[in-house]
């Protein structure tokens, strides 16, 4: 008795994206690969999966326990997909490119994979499409402002409601903690994260000379950034964290010059990624994401690593958020590019040197494998399901809109010009069509 079939089904955290949902994904990211590259970031393209001890360099605690690794079967060595690109990048930037001379501009698009904790649940998202950036070779205000104006400008064109990006430096968070001892530590980071400004006294309470009043005091330290600066400036910080407080404000006002009219929040009390981060560190939210859409910061410990110490900040934009967010906001998929399926093949004009034609003039075509007419509705109604935007008829020489337009006569000069190998008169009719549509 033969074993039945497994139901077809996919593992849990990922998931399909058909053609209207794909279409709006790669058109966020090649809207946010357009505009890192408009601000000289060259592209890279970095393999899925590395050797689990390697990738595992460049990753933070939560990064390593997120990782998926498996053994590689042709040399039995343990290697994980990657859950950052951040990693990836470094190596390449320390190793690859180790002999260029002065700051590396690089972006990346692609898929990370991660695992989930179950607190999230069994379907919580583990593949995650992103696009981002990384500054590496440079520090200071200046490297720092950079990343800011980027990631303003790149949030600015993708049809989002974008609130001001949100910026902390973890050096403030990280002086508070380090001068309170375990178990209290962990208990100020957690009451920290959550503003419980209660917890959060009553976790520094033992703490030496002002760390408690300054540790209570990170907890209202968030809002309109030139109120938050004033307010954090008249406090008795010790001298290094003043230092990072005047990198952070120059940092801002470089950014504002950069990008003209991008504003700011910042938040000193934020101790989200204050483990990996070295300085800055920012976040993108918009309406209608559940969570941030960009993030990023300062990390200069992670390029030392493999082997070339260098200053470095980046940031990458979650695809997916992004989507959400455009949903929220009424956004459409883009529309599909001009497209022609020929049917009703007459034998005067080769339905084959129509299409190539077309397609040689930018304009997606192919045959219709079936045979009947060009008007059926089922033919239509398929040629609208698949994304095709036109439905030509040879015989009849009419272009027909699958989705219940009007049909328009096409001029058989056109259609004659293709067949002999001109598709350009034809192409303009189909792209003035869809622009009427």
């Amino acid at each position: 008795m033969s074993t039945p079939p497994s139901p077809v089904r996919l593992p849990a955290g990922v998931r399909d994206f058909l053609p209207r949902a794909a279409a709006r994904r790669r058109a966020i990211a090649e809207r946010v690969l357009a505009e890192l590259e408009a601000w000289g970031y060259a592209r890279l393209i970095t393999p899925v999966f590395e050797c689990a001890d390697v990738l595992e360099r460049g990753l933070g605690a939560d990064a390593r326990a997120a990782a998926l690794r498996f053994v590689e079967p042709g040399s039995g060595e343990v290697v994980a997909l990657r859950p950052d690109f951040t990693p990836q990048v470094a190596r390449i930037a320390a190793t690859r490119l180790a002999d260029v001379d002065g700051p590396l501009r690089l972006c990346y698009e692609g898929a990370v994979n991660r695992l989930t904790s179950a607190a999230r649940g069994p379907l919580a998202q583990r593949e995650i499409l992103q696009a981002g950036i990384e500054l590496i070779g440079a520090g200071g205000p200046a490297a720092d402002a950079e990343a800011l104006a980027v990631a303003t400008a790149t949030l600015a064109h993708l049809g989002v409601e974008a609130a001001p990006l949100d910026v902390g430096h973890v050096g403030f968070a990280r002086w508070v903690l380090a001068a309170v001892a375990e178990p209290a530590r962990t208990a100020l980071a957690t009451a920290l994260g959550k503003k419980d400004r209660r917890q959060v006294a009553r976790a520094a309470a033992g703490a030496p000379g002002d760390v408690p009043a300054l540790a209570e005091a990170l907890v209202g330290l968030s809002g309109p950034a030139a109120e938050v600066l004033a307010r954090a400036r008249v406090l008795p910080w010790p001298a290094a964290v003043l230092v990072a407080l005047d990198e952070l404000e120059a940092a801002l006002a470089a950014a504002a010059e950069l990008q003209p009219g991008a504003a700011f929040t910042v938040d000193l009390g934020e101790v989200r990624g204050f483990e990996y981060y070295t300085g800055l560190r920012f976040a993108g939210y918009a309406r209608g994401a559940g969570d941030a859409v960009l993030r990023g910061g300062r990390y200069d410990e992670l390029v030392g690593r493999y082997g070339r110490p260098a200053r470095a900040v980046g940031f990458a934009v979650d695809i997916e958020a992004i989507a959400q967010a455009q949903r929220a906001a009424g956004l459409a998929p883009p529309p599909p590019s001009p497209g022609t399926l020929i049917v009703g093949v007459d034998l005067r004009y080769p339905a084959a040197r129509v299409a190539a034609a077309l397609r040689a003039a930018g304009v997606r075509a192919a045959i219709d494998l079936e045979a009947g007419a060009a008007t059926d509705p089922g033919r239509l109604r398929y040629a609208a399901e698949v994304g095709w935007t036109h439905v030509l008829d040879l015989a009849a020489a009419t272009l027909l809109d699958p989705s219940g337009g009007a049909a328009a006569a096409i001029p058989h000069a056109a259609i004659a010009a293709a067949a002999d190998g001109d598709g350009a008169p034809l192409a303009t009719i189909v792209r003035a069509t869809v622009r009427r549509s």
